[in-house]
């Protein structure tokens, strides 16, 4: 649209955008790209979170700045309350498209059908997968009509990206959600479980923070995290450890009060074996 050498794409560090050749590049984190080289050219990293560095980074070659809205895999790590707007502006100005990764803060984990909608604005392309058919392969991209409009029939093709029955199965996965109130259920639960690790906070000061949006948790250690992921799989309760120490929750949309308090009993029972750190 403005000139044939707008092509790179800034991503943040701690990112995590996928397994392809591309998206593996587009992952600003280097344990990722350990045997993939030659990776693809054309890829910028900067920090999550830091306004400053977006301005210093955007140049005449810039045609785009991914993230997630929320790093999920990164560390749960959320975003100030002025990040994405400040994103959104600087786009703006530069004539630079502002895409948002929602394969993991998307279909109402975050407590509304899709992250950004907490931060009002809107992106120009959004990814989704995996939550639109409840876990099925899928994806999908979306796109304002304007952007949308650089692609025609046959400019591009994917496997899992819209076949009959995947695609039949995301209806469904969309009507349940606004039938059964799931993305009500993600704030109101959220905010229930939220409190309740932060009391465990207050109880055990090993644990630095308790963070995240709707149900998608981040729990910061002191320590690394993998030896409490094992000891809640024995006792019934599947989380995961992330950048070494962050437990990340992440229960189904329809989750209930009673299954949190049985969850936040186990991480109760599992903190109150951890005498020192390991």
């Amino acid at each position: 649209h403005y000139s044939s050498d707008r092509y790179e794409i800034i991503t943040m560090r701690n990112s995590f955008h996928g397994r392809t050749l591309a998206t593996v590049t587009a992952t600003a984190q280097e344990k990722y790209h350990h045997g993939f080289e030659p990776l693809v050219p054309g890829f910028k990293y900067i920090p999550f979170n830091d306004l400053k560095a977006v301005e210093r980074a955007i140049d005449s070659h810039t045609a785009a700045i991914m993230l997630e809205p929320i790093q999920a895999l990164g560390g749960v790590n959320v975003p100030t309350k002025d990040y994405l707007p400040g994103l959104r502006r600087l786009c703006d100005d530069a004539g630079v498209l502002l895409i948002l990764d929602e394969v993991f803060t998307g279909i109402g984990r975050t407590g509304r059908m899709f992250c950004y909608e907490h931060y009002g604005i809107e992106p120009d392309i959004m990814t989704l997968a995996k939550a639109m058919a409840g876990g099925l392969p899928i994806g999908a991209m979306l796109a304002t009509e304007e952007v949308a409009a650089a692609f025609v029939p046959g400019s591009h093709a994917a496997t899992f990206g819209g076949n009959p029955f995947v695609t039949a199965v995301a209806c469904e996965v969309m009507k349940t959600i606004a039938e059964e109130n799931l993305l009500e259920n993600s704030l109101r639960m959220g905010e229930y479980f939220m409190s309740a690790l932060k009391e465990l906070q207050g109880k055990y000061p090993f644990i630095k923070e308790v963070r995240g949006k709707g149900l998608l948790i981040g729990v910061e250690l002191e320590f690394l995290g993998k030896e409490i992921d094992l000891r809640c799989q024995k006792k019934g309760l599947l989380i995961n450890s992330l950048g070494d120490r962050v437990l990340r929750l992440l229960p189904p949309l329809n989750v209930t009060k009673g299954e949190i308090d049985q969850a936040t009993g186990v991480l109760n029972e599992v903190f109150a074996e951890i005498s020192k750190p390991f």
